[in-house]
């Protein structure tokens, strides 16, 4: 597989991007890295700019790539959206088309209002213009009195691993299985119902469209 220029005509044969400057390559890849998770959480810039303390100004533009934020401020969108500040800079200078995950590898994301025993793990995003699934598996092993309820742009896939679960979508509930599978439209608030027989584990594909 040839290594070709990555999201914003960043090249990592010569490390430069399309205007020469490494700067504005950084500027690009941070960019898109902030957005992926922002939407990820589910999270306006408003209320992203709430949870880190920046303003929505300065939010935009470094989601636009107007700016380069200082290690400071990545450190605290790193505190806020709960990955590492390494994860910023995916995309500099790695091969694209493809993502493999080893079992267990992926990367651990919190979700806000889950309480113990919910793990969920990121398998990856493409990088633009590819970047259209979003692929989460879910590991739940405690019971909890009532899950957050989530709604989002595109659809969504579950395929059911293990374990027995009521999963709500609206006003319907379904009973999921091993082997299991339900899709639906994500802008109908949707989540785990009563958790049936544990350990759950299922994986979640959502359909965003290309963010290109």
């Amino acid at each position: 597989m040839s290594i070709g220029a990555l999201p914003g005509g960043f090249d990592p044969r010569t490390g430069e991007g399309p205007g020469g400057g490494l700067e504005e390559s950084l500027a690009t890849v941070i960019a898109e890295r902030v957005r992926e998770f922002r939407l990820r959480n589910g999270w306006t810039i408003g209320r992203l700019a709430e949870v880190c303390g920046l303003s929505k100004g300065m939010l935009s533009k470094i989601e636009n790539a107007q700016t380069s934020p200082s290690l400071a401020t990545l450190a605290r969108l790193s505190e806020a959206l709960a990955v590492p500040v390494t994860a910023f800079f995916r995309g500099l200078s790695e091969e694209q088309d493809v993502i493999f995950v080893k079992a267990g590898a992926g990367l651990n994301i919190e979700h806000r209002n889950s309480g113990a025993g919910h793990r969920y793990q990121t398998l990856g995003t493409m990088r633009a213009p590819h970047a259209s699934l979003e692929p989460m598996l879910v590991t739940l092993t405690e019971r909890a009195e009532a899950f957050p309820l989530y709604q989002h742009a595109g659809t969504e896939l579950i395929f059911m691993i293990s374990g027995k679960m009521e999963y709500c979508y609206g006003n319907a509930r379904y009973l999921l299985e091993p082997g299991d599978t339900l899709q639906f439209v994500g802008e109908v608030a949707h989540g785990p119902g009563e958790l049936i027989s544990l350990p759950i584990q299922f994986l979640a594909v959502k359909s965003l469209g290309s963010r290109g």
